[in-house]
């Protein structure tokens, strides 16, 4: 069962695998690429591609069972899991409803991980990391393997919350586990509703960091890449979360920093000390912080505000805004109705894009605020996967598979679209000459 089963490769080519760096930065070495920026300049991606024809199309393959984690890349190699199992046949359930309730399986899993040659999808190799019952349910449109795997060329870590940590190398040898319990992701206000874990790991200069935003025991923490020892440890008053850490550099010291309702805030990255901390915003976060060269860039969507806000790289202390303040000493900006519940936002070329779950984007000047544009991609079709942009254009999923490429600008444009014949709800991945798309059930690597 932990084989696939069939895959369609439509290159003939089988180009052979390496773990070197490329010298062109092409690599996306976490979720959503480079300090989740998602942005690759310089990939000379095609606009339109066919599944049916193969127009532009490199390969396309069967992914078995269910994953929502997003494709990471180092040098020809790319790494992504799933959870098999042939009981939960599920699937996921797209659209914008207010079903809160978990889906009702409780069959035996297997978390996978999977090595694939990026120029031809072969399977370089496939290591099952854990076999039992899931410690938690998932929401009808998450699943067992929503966390994406992190590399640095040497290592690969997969995180499948309750069912541990585990890093390789990049050859499939499994170097170190971590086993942290039952993660509690559940709804804070309805606890019976399990909605699984998602929360990505990273790796930085020998590294792991982690971010556990669980009902009970919440922490973030870092562990040396090599041994898995546990370099340090500091809780969070926090409720769960979905939102995976991000590491900006400020004064010559790294600083981790990670979105949150009750504790958005910011880490010594070799010693965990808390820097700064604030609390406020959407009370599900799930977007990742996005780093700009003077500016950390935060959003949520749930419960009574969707703010967007703009926070000084500079900032120490409780930095909190007052209710109805729209700025203090650090927080330089905010929009306190404008954010996202699931989307990451894309900051590219000093402007800020936000995309929402109804297809609408809106730009914003990245150091203002101020609403620079926007556009509504598709009808009424709903949005889950963040954006990601190359070369100036930005590509957009909705949750039935259809792609949109939008001109990036104050005047943003739909230049085409696509369908991927699926639904897709994963953050694309870009690296040279291609972008990898991920279905409920394949992977598809778009090219010219």
């Amino acid at each position: 069962m932990r084989k696939l089963l069939s895959f369609f490769i439509l290159a003939t080519a089988v180009v052979a695998a390496s773990c070197q760096q490329d010298s062109n930065s092409t690599n996306w070495p976490m979720y959503r690429g480079q300090s989740a920026s998602g942005v690759l300049d310089g990939a000379n991606l095609p606009l339109n591609f066919d599944i049916s024809s193969g127009e532009n199309v490199k390969w396309n393959i069967e992914l078995p069972a269910l994953g929502l984690s997003s494709p990471v890349i180092w040098g020809d190699r790319l790494f992504i899991t799933t959870a098999i199992s042939q009981a939960d046949d599920t699937g996921l359930k797209p659209g914008i409803f207010g079903d809160i309730s978990s889906v009702d399986d409780e069959s035996v899993h297997e978390w996978m991980v999977y090595c694939i040659d990026k120029n031809s999808g072969r399977i370089i190799w496939e290591r099952l990391a854990h076999t039992g019952v899931p410690a938690m349910k998932r929401h009808a449109k998450s699943s067992h393997a929503s966390s994406s795997a992190a590399t640095d060329g040497k290592h690969v870590v997969a995180f499948f919350g309750s069912e541990g940590l585990y890093c390789y190398d990049v050859d499939g040898e499994l170097l170190w586990k971590k086993d942290f319990g039952r993660l509690e992701s559940v709804f804070f206000s309805a606890t019976s509703a399990e909605w699984e874990f998602a929360s990505s790991p990273i790796i930085h200069n020998g590294s792991v960091i982690i971010q556990v935003d669980v009902m009970n025991g919440s922490f973030v923490a870092s562990f040396d890449v090599k041994t898995g020892r546990e370099l340090w440890r500091t809780e969070r008053d926090e409720w769960p979360g979905w939102s995976t850490p991000n590491i900006y550099n400020h004064g010559g010291r790294d600083i981790v920093v990670l979105n949150g309702y009750k504790l958005r805030a910011a880490y010594d990255f070799k010693t965990g000390e808390e820097i700064w901390r604030m609390s406020g915003g959407g009370d599900l976060p799930i977007p990742t912080p996005v780093l700009g060269d003077e500016l950390i860039y935060f959003n949520s969507a749930h419960g009574r505000v969707s703010p967007i806000y703009a926070v000084s790289k500079a900032a120490q202390g409780d930095i909190t805004l007052e209710t109805g303040e729209t700025s203090n000493e650090f927080v330089k900006w905010a929009i306190l109705r404008g954010g996202s519940y699931m989307q990451t936002l894309l900051l590219y070329d000093g402007l800020l894009y936000n995309l929402g779950w109804n297809g609408v984007m809106n730009v914003f000047d990245a150091l203002t605020g101020e609403e620079a544009g926007r556009i509504k991609l598709g009808d009424t079709r709903s949005f889950t996967a963040s954006p990601v942009a190359s070369d100036g254009n930005i590509w957009a999923v909705d949750d039935m598979g259809t792609v949109y490429v939008v001109k990036a600008g104050r005047e943003p444009e739909l230049m085409a679209s696509s369908e991927l014949g699926g639904v897709s709800m994963t953050v694309p991945a870009i690296t040279n000459g291609m972008i990898f798309f991920r279905t409920v059930d394949r992977l598809i690597a778009v090219g010219r």
